[in-house]
């Protein structure tokens, strides 16, 4: 804002002055009730039977824009359905109740507008004010109109301006809630039970990942934030509910980057009496069904690359993908040393490539020549199986006791889920806790936690049973075309500011 000679006004104190003005004048900045007959979207739709008619109609609404011209006022209000423009005039609201108004009112301020609807000169349908209440008083203006909000560290930490003046990051969150609404609607499908489990868990487990550690007082014992719900919800197939599913927060305390954040939204399901080929079947469907019906087509572009969501994905084997992407003929390894020199050889000059001397099995070695060399390949989706006994300890083997029944989706590079065969010999199970336990002592900061509760629990019969889990945030930066998950979580995590 200028004042008429041009001087720089602190707009703050010039909205607390007015804010003032609002009391002095008797009226409430902040009431606790408003009344509204139709939304903006309503309006504009209706607009040439409420002109037909002349029917009043009240609109609540943040101002998005003011301009005067002498005796009368254009305005554009905006709901969460849209926005309308609404004209106050002097010889219309009468000269008290029009000053009023302008006195007070500024760009992001909540008004109600109570009126009719018209056609301006240029054909704009426009409610034409009868009366109005302020609803809500702004003390700090919104972001810039032109320019909007654009400093990415000021988007995430101040995500409700983000919202408010990025209509893409609107329309993006609204998808996210409809492709979960999919999900539920696909589970329904086939008859699984949503369920709810502990969020605080006395021992980690399902999946690799470091935890977030607190302490409950009153029990005098250490808790972790969950970094899976699959041992509890696998509990539940032990007791008799045959297809449970949730869709959670999960935790976990390593690195933030395009596709890392803490916490963020894990869905995990578990079938009695099928098996991971099964569990491709349905893990394919739910991709495709969300994007079916909250894109209305299952073709994504996404930067550069047209994907296409659409059954069946491309399958392939580890071992078969390490071959065809990086030349390494990882199914014929037999010798630790070996497989180390053939992924160091290819691996050469490349940063990670002394992680290989921390590994100690030929499996290990296999699963890191795909994760370093092959997954950022897999751009189209894909779903990869067949993974090494050494790196998934709660899958059952499969044929080739070296491999599991485990699979893996993948597009744009990054894993997008985790499937398997469930783990019901608890003697199996028992020895692979054992395993896990050698490699945390060695070191390993991320090997499963061996869960003596879990391990009694299927002793007393856990039925054949596929378990598959989605990250519900790179799903949707998928069918979004989202380069980074801070775009699809409405809070994402932030350093704080000091």
């Amino acid at each position: 804002l200028m004042t008429n000679k041009n001087e720089p006004i602190d707009e703050l104190s010039t909205r607390r002055e007015r804010l003032e003005l609002v009391k002095n004048m008797g009226l409430e900045a902040y009431p606790a009730k408003s009344e509204r007959t139709h939304a903006m979207a309503e309006v504009a739709v209706q607009a040439e039977k409420l002109i037909a008619i002349g029917e009043q109609v009240i609109i609540n609404g943040r101002v998005r824009s003011l301009r005067g011209h002498g005796g009368s006022t254009f305005a554009h209000l905006e709901d969460g359905s849209g926005t309308f423009q609404i004209y106050a005039k002097k010889d219309e609201l009468g000269e008290k109740k029009y000053d009023d108004l302008i006195a007070i009112l500024d760009v992001g301020d909540w008004l109600q507008a109570q009126g009719v609807i018209f056609k301006t000169k240029r054909g704009e349908a426009t409610l034409l004010i009868k009366d109005w209440k302020l609803l809500g008083k702004t003390l700090r203006p919104l972001p810039e109109k032109w320019h909007g909000l654009q400093d990415i560290e000021v988007r995430f930490r101040k995500r409700y301006l983000d919202l408010l003046m990025n209509k893409d990051v609107r329309e993006r969150m609204i998808l996210r809630s409809r492709i979960i609404d999919s999900i539920r609607a696909t589970m329904k499908k086939h008859d699984f039970l949503e369920v709810e489990t502990p969020t605080l868990q006395p021992v980690y487990g399902g999946g690799f990942a470091k935890p977030f550690k607190t302490h409950h007082n009153a029990l005098d014992a250490d808790f972790y934030l969950r970094i899976s719900d699959e041992m509890y919800l696998k509990r539940l197939l032990v007791g008799g509910i045959e297809r449970v599913y949730e869709i959670t927060k999960v935790f976990r305390n390593e690195g933030i980057d395009h596709d890392h954040n803490p916490e963020f939204t894990m869905f995990e399901a578990q079938a009695a009496f099928k098996d991971y080929t099964w569990g491709m079947d349905l893990f394919e469907e739910i991709f495709e069904s969300a994007a079916l019906a909250v894109l209305g087509a299952t073709k994504i572009q996404h930067g550069e690359h047209n994907l296409d969501v659409k059954r069946p994905w491309k399958r392939i084997r580890v071992v078969e993908a390490v071959k065809t992407v990086a030349g390494l003929d990882a199914a014929a390894w037999k010798i630790v040393k070996d497989a180390k020199k053939a992924v160091a050889d290819k691996m050469k000059n490349h940063p990670k490539v002394k992680q290989l001397d921390e590994l100690n099995t030929v499996g290990e070695i296999i699963a890191f020549a795909f994760e370093e060399l092959v997954e950022e390949k897999l751009i189209a989706p894909t779903l990869i199986y067949d993974y090494p006994v050494e790196v998934s300890p709660l899958a059952k083997k499969g044929s080739d006791p070296r491999f599991t029944e485990r699979f893996e989706g993948f597009a744009l590079g990054s894993e997008i889920g985790n499937n398997y065969s469930e783990l019901n010999d608890p003697i199996d199970l028992a020895q692979r806790f054992i395993a896990e336990k050698e490699k945390s002592e060695a070191g390993f900061a991320e090997a499963h936690q061996t869960d003596l509760d879990y391990l009694e629990a299927i002793e007393h019969g856990m039925p054949p049973a596929c378990g598959f889990g989605i990250g519900v945030d790179r799903m949707i930066m998928l069918l979004t075309g989202a380069e980074n998950i801070k775009e699809v979580i409405l809070f994402p995590t932030l350093r704080p500011k000091t």
